[in-house]
């Protein structure tokens, strides 16, 4: 389909050279309305001023162009409106499309826009002693789909989490831990409760440190000597503690389907990042200011951020100098370098990156910040100081029994239950977070999140699912596969919905992955769950006396290939049954 469209762009761009437009730029763009054709393009209402003709007959004189060049996909070419041309393509096209489907398989779609290059991706950072949060959740769904969209684009990708294990809120909670020894899990305890431990010992020792002067001189004191790392006791608890959320943490990537490559932990860049800082505020990029080391972003346009504290301790600021230096000395050749965080951190990302500019110039334009909204619930944002967090966790395993509920009058064995539970689990959140452009805050729904109809992610397992069932249907009669075999009638009525969208698939992955846009696969794959299931509902596909049911169950094979693709680059199984 790309072919096809740069083909018909240059007979038109061909065309108006010969009215005398010597560079001409030709926007070809999918039909709104299927009825309207495949192609459009207001080319005509573009050019038609500078080569003196109306609009309408400018197009007319660009159809007859087009016609004469027989270009052998199109169909016909005809003018709209006051000069819009539409272009239908052959049925025979469509066909050559299901073909290619059937013949690529899971390499459909894939392309080698970024062949030889290497990206990095950084996403979810959690913090150690805390919850995994909603916003972790965010920024796993977000970070791991752009990953995938950008390894089928031909990268190499790396993925990498920065999780904070280092800083004033592991103080709190080590403090919170020293102080509720009686309430420790013991060692056959679940990570769950060991983690839900270490949330609850953070709030308590947050709580300490706002509400008491004395607390909050021991607390700073705890953060500087658990920095040294001086204290055995203070060491132990922090190891522990350590263990067990990393422990949790891989429990959860494993149920999410992220595999990290790499991790660089906050402690292991702290000590560079302040070196950076140090040694650059001699080359005038930072300055000094009652005692702390800041980079004054004002100049800049921004705002003012400290990135060494008075107490000669190193800010978040200063560690993302170590950490975006450090990834290019494992990486050399990384071409770009991704950051997901919440857009909380937008200006804070803002200073960061014209900070790192000015220490490494190549380092600074390669890297790039992608920042997403917030998840909002009845209750508004959580914060997980204040205790009151909803926990990635918690979410998951909520929409889990919600789910379960739904298939309590399915049959399947309770192993066989859980399992498909848990991935109509994820992916009724991986679409609630995915669906709508990075950016914006969502609000997740429940009840509409785990629907098997309309917009929803189990809709989209579920339309995967009834074509599989239909596949089955046809091996069981025989039909031979892979189907291959059809014949496909040269004369017959204008191609279906269905067909004509499902050869788009390259089109929209090359857009969402050059857009860092996930929602597009989102929608386009909404759109063609919904051709589908409004054509199975009027069709017999499965049909040993219809010469027609060869090419109708490609174009169902097609289309849950389609489908599976599209799920796996939003980081969403397919279950065999729903």
């Amino acid at each position: 389909m790309i072919e096809i469209k740069e083909k018909i762009k240059k007979t038109v761009e061909d065309g108006l050279k010969k009215e005398g437009v010597k560079t001409a730029k030709v926007e070809l763009k999918h039909s709104a309305d299927l009825a309207h054709g495949d192609f459009a393009t207001n080319a005509a209402l573009v050019y038609a001023k500078k080569v003196g003709k109306s609009p309408r007959e400018l197009a007319i004189d660009l159809v007859r162009s087009v016609t004469e060049n027989q270009l052998e996909e199109v169909e016909k070419a005809e003018v709209a409106g006051a000069g819009f041309i539409n272009f239908h393509l052959k049925p025979k096209v469509f066909a050559l499309g299901v073909t290619d489907i059937l013949e690529k398989k899971e390499r459909f779609g894939k392309s080698e826009h970024l062949l030889d290059e290497k990206v990095m991706v950084e996403y979810t950072d959690p913090n150690i002693f805390k919850p995994f949060h909603i916003g972790h959740l965010m920024s796993n769904a977000i970070g791991e789909s752009i990953s995938r969209l950008t390894e089928f684009s031909g990268a190499k990708v790396v993925r990498m989490c920065y999780p904070s294990d280092t800083g004033l809120h592991i103080a709190k909670a080590v403090w919170g831990y020293k102080n509720k020894l009686g309430s420790v899990p013991k060692d056959s305890d679940s990570l769950s409760e060991k983690t839900a431990f270490l949330g609850e010992a953070y709030v308590f020792g947050s709580s300490a440190y706002e509400n008491s002067k004395e607390n909050k001189a021991e607390i700073d004191e705890l953060n500087k000597i658990l920095y040294e790392k001086s204290d055995a006791e203070a060491n132990k608890i922090y190891e522990k503690g350590r263990t067990w959320s990393l422990e949790h943490f891989e429990e959860l990537y494993a149920v999410l389907g992220t595999k990290f490559d790499e991790y660089i932990f906050e402690s292991e860049v702290a000590g560079r990042g302040k070196e950076i800082t140090l040694e650059f505020l001699k080359k005038g990029v930072f300055e000094e200011s009652e005692g702390a080391v800041i980079f004054d972003g004002e100049k800049r346009g921004l705002h003012k951020r400290v990135f060494v504290t008075s107490k000669g301790l190193p800010t978040y600021e200063a560690k993302e100098m170590g950490l975006n230096t450090e990834k290019f000395k494992r990486h050399e050749d990384l071409e770009r370098s991704i950051i997901v965080t919440a857009s909380e951190q937008d200006d804070y990302f803002k200073v960061v990156l014209s900070a790192l500019s000015e220490v490494d110039e190549k380092i600074g334009h390669k890297t790039e910040h992608i920042s997403h909204g917030m998840m909002r619930f009845a209750e508004g944002k959580m914060s997980s100081r204040k205790g009151n967090v909803i926990t990635g966790e918690a979410l998951l395993k909520q929409v889990k029994n919600l789910v379960k509920e739904k298939m309590k009058e399915r049959d399947f064995s309770e192993e066989k239950r859980e399992e498909t539970a848990e991935i109509i689990a994820v992916g009724a959140i991986k679409y609630s977070i995915l669906r709508q452009a990075i950016g914006g805050d969502i609000v997740f729904e429940l009840e509409k999140s785990v629907s098997f109809e309309g917009d929803s992610g189990p809709y989209l397992q579920y339309s995967h699912t009834r074509a599989s069932s239909v596949l089955a249907k046809a091996r069981a009669e025989n039909f031979q596969f892979p189907i291959s075999n059809f014949q496909f009638p040269e004369k017959r009525n204008e191609p279906n919905s269905l067909e004509r969208l499902i050869i788009r698939f390259p089109e929209i992955v090359e857009r969402a992955a050059s857009e860092y846009a996930p929602h597009h696969i989102v929608t386009y794959l909404t759109e063609i769950a919904g051709q589908f299931n409004s054509w199975y509902a009027k069709e017999k596909i499965v049909d040993k006396g219809d010469p027609s049911s060869p090419y109708k169950i490609a174009l169902t094979y097609a289309f849950a290939q389609v489908m599976k693709n599209g799920l796996w680059l939003l980081g969403i199984k397919t279950p065999e049954k729903m």
